[in-house]
């Protein structure tokens, strides 16, 4: 994980510090030191996917595990290169796509080519605003899920969070602890800007 990565530690239900990863994580192990038992959690900014530190020993043994774990990272990277058909040189990969005929038949007319077509279909949906807000309603549901499942209104602000309703998210979490609060808040902003549900079949029958 890049040094520049950006990621957010609780204690509990309190913030600790966000910033670069090994900040983030000093500070961490600055608040076990004082007390081995307190509780601590740690989320990529981007994903809210949890991130795994290793605090035995000193901080410097900490952040020691952290620099080598980067760099054996990047060290896999260059030396194990992703292979496959296609044009490997410019990280192409074949992979079988099924398609009705009459896509196909509209794929071959347009400039370029079937493949050429679909990569930028693909672009396009990537770089639209329904692709970032089903990111943000992802890394929102996925924190909210491990810092406040057992809070009050839980289920009816993933509904609204699904739902882009943002003064119905806003009034459900309100009583919720305020670093737990204002961080949801801050991952579900992007899927909150606008109201259409854009979440894929099925989002509400987790929170059911």
């Amino acid at each position: 994980m890049s040094q520049q990565h950006s990621v957010t530690a609780f204690r509990g239900s309190v913030r600790i510090a966000s910033g670069p990863l090994p900040e983030v994580a000093a500070k961490a192990k600055a608040v076990l030191d004082a007390d081995e038992t307190a509780p601590i959690l740690i989320f990529d900014d981007a994903s809210a996917q949890p991130v795994e530190v290793d605090f035995r020993g000193s901080e410097a043994d900490v952040l020691g595990r952290l620099e080598k774990s980067r760099g054996d990272a990047a060290q896999q990277t260059a030396a194990h290169p992703r292979r496959g058909p296609g044009r490997p040189k410019l990280g192409v990969v074949a992979r079988e796509v099924t398609l009705l005929p009459r896509h196909w038949d509209w794929l071959g007319k347009q400039p370029g080519g079937a493949s050429v077509a679909l990569r930028k279909l693909v672009e396009e949906a990537r770089r639209g605003k329904g692709e970032a807000i089903r990111q943000a309603q992802e890394a929102a549901y996925r924190f909210m899920v491990a810092m406040a499942g057992n809070e009050a209104g839980f289920e009816e602000a993933c509904r609204a969070l699904f739902a882009g309703d943002r003064a119905r998210f806003e009034a459900e979490v309100a009583a919720w602890p305020p670093d737990v609060r204002a961080h949801a808040a801050i991952l579900a902003g992007p899927a909150l800007e606008s109201h259409p549900n854009l979440s894929a079949p099925g989002n509400e029958a987790r929170v059911t």
